[in-house]
């Protein structure tokens, strides 16, 4: 039985972070019917399109196992859609500029007089305060929450991650907050208001570093890579490269390859309890007994020539082989893979972490199936809807609209054009 299933959800989203939260919700049962701009959609329909008159890879990825709905808010029918939409539905779902929500008419309190028992959830830049009517869009959460100036190297310029915890991040940060709001609801019948901005969503991705932020205050940061250099620590976190973020150092070291290969290494830690089978690996047993190195906190100083020997070692292995020979000896290991690795790999496909979805007008693509698995409520991945392609269905079975009403909502320009199809 799907988790949610009787759960219906509004989804005024766009692009990314917004519509992560609801594709999760539509991946666990939930309705979900988004409301599209009437000729256009969702902006991303269109961006960083790679085959002509098709909805891009953008759009696909973000949008399975929805209805959309055309509808222009703004017109008077489509207003009373909307309301009627508002009544009907469990959860309001929006990502919208600060205040264009409000615009429209369908600000917190409307939405609580027509609906006590709506949920109505928000992703935002950022909270109340300063900057809450500011737009914010991916690598600025990044920023303003705090990961970007802890990424990098440290004698270079902040970085982005290639992960997206500023919008899908906080989409999914949104989809717990829901799942809890509605089940407080069954105890209480009320609905209520739930905000995730983008840079609490981040900094809560960021903690260990806020942690690190407290630690300085009793002295250097003994794990960073700077430590055993003797370069001087400043008064905020700095960049550490790819150091380990725990009490356990680790670094990515070469593999054989990597001259050709720019995926050609691993993650290594050198984890305490596995210290000496690490010595006997690396051709080091000395190093097991020796006072420089037989403890983590000697070997903190030490932790560059540590690492040089042991690339040593992964230099002459493929990173696949590094896995293969540590794993058994418990050696904490992880091959860095790549994009097309990570498509091609067979066991992701079992597991149904990638799926390949047919598309009515862009063929077979791949995504991401649903990344929590419920063994009484498998999610099963359908594919993202055309433009307006439920919209009558929805106006006849969800709002009751039929004969003369539902011609008139056609007519009102208020939900795009009757396709050819519905009006013969």
């Amino acid at each position: 039985m799907e988790a949610l299933k009787g759960i219906r959800i509004l989804d005024f989203t766009h692009v990314q972070s917004g519509p992560t939260c609801t594709q999760l919700l539509a991946w666990f049962g939930a309705d979900v019917i988004k409301v599209e701009r009437p000729g256009t959609g969702d902006p991303t329909r269109g961006q960083l399109v790679d085959k002509p008159g098709a909805d891009s890879l953008y759009f696909t990825m973000l949008n399975h196992n929805k209805r959309s709905i055309e509808l222009n808010g703004k017109n008077p029918a489509g207003k009373e859609v909307l309301e009627r939409l508002v009544k009907t539905c469990d959860v309001l779902v929006e990502n919208l500029a600060p205040g264009a929500i409000d615009r429209l008419g369908f600000g917190w309190e409307r939405v609580r007089e027509l609906n006590p028992r709506m949920i109505m959830a928000s992703v935002k830049g950022f909270g109340p305060g300063p900057y809450e009517a500011c737009k914010v869009y991916e690598n600025v959460a990044q920023c303003a929450g705090g990961a970007a100036s802890t990424t990098g190297f440290r004698d270079n310029v902040p970085m982005v991650t290639g992960a997206q915890i500023g919008d899908s991040g906080t989409g999914l940060h949104l989809a717990l907050g829901i799942v809890t709001a509605l089940f407080q609801r069954e105890r209480s019948g009320r609905g209520q208001r739930i905000l995730a901005p983008m840079q609490d969503g981040v900094i809560n991705l960021c903690r260990v570093k806020l942690r690190d932020q407290q630690r300085l205050a009793a002295g250097p940061l003994t794990e960073y890579s700077q430590y055993g250099q003797d370069i001087p620590f400043k008064d905020a976190v700095p960049r550490a490269a790819n150091d380990s973020g725990g009490g356990q150092p680790g670094r990515i070291l070469k593999c054989k390859g990597w001259e050709t290969d720019d995926n050609a290494y691993t993650y290594f830690i050198t984890q305490a309890a596995v210290w000496q089978r690490i010595c006997d690996l690396i051709g080091r047993p000395e190093w097991k007994e020796h006072p420089d190195y037989a403890t983590p906190r000697a070997r903190l100083p030490r932790l560059d020539e540590v690492f040089g020997t042991i690339e040593e070692w992964t230099k002459t292995r493929t990173k696949f082989e590094v896995m293969e020979i540590c794993n058994p000896l418990d050696i904490p290991v992880g091959p860095i893979l790549s994009m097309k690795e990570i498509a091609d790999e067979p066991s992701l496909r079992e597991t149904g972490t990638i799926v390949e979805v047919e598309h009515p007008t862009r063929g077979p693509y791949l995504t991401v199936g649903c990344p929590v698995k419920l063994s009484d409520s498998p999610a099963k991945v359908v594919r993202s809807p055309l433009l307006g392609e439920h919209t009558e269905e929805i106006l006849r079975d969800v709002l009751g609209y039929e004969g003369e009403a539902l011609e008139a909502v056609w007519a009102s320009g208020a939900v795009g054009e009757k396709p050819a199809e519905a009006a013969e």
